[in-house]
């Protein structure tokens, strides 16, 4: 499985097919599967702290990112970079 690399810049697509550019902000495993808070590119340059958009992802089997699906899976990621965050 491929590692998650902070700084790293990639494009997704919204559901509209729109696609933007975000970056990796911080990057955790939990429960073995790898987990990305990422930004939009966008927003990291023109906003200051407070005003950035931090999303979540997962890597997929096939290296792959996709949203989180449940609210459960959500707040146990959101719990674990929010303990990362709190330990810099």
């Amino acid at each position: 499985m491929d590692k998650i690399q902070v700084g790293e810049v990639f494009t997704i697509s919204d559901e509209s097919g729109q696609e933007m550019d975000v970056e990796v902000l911080a990057s955790a495993e939990v429960e073995g599967i790898s987990y990305a808070a990422v930004s939009f590119v966008e927003d990291l340059e023109e906003d200051t702290e407070e005003d950035i958009d931090v999303f979540f992802l997962k890597l997929d089997e096939d290296g792959d990112f996709t949203p989180i699906e449940s609210e459960e899976e959500f707040n146990k990621v959101s719990a674990v970079f929010d303990n990362m965050i709190e330990e810099e």
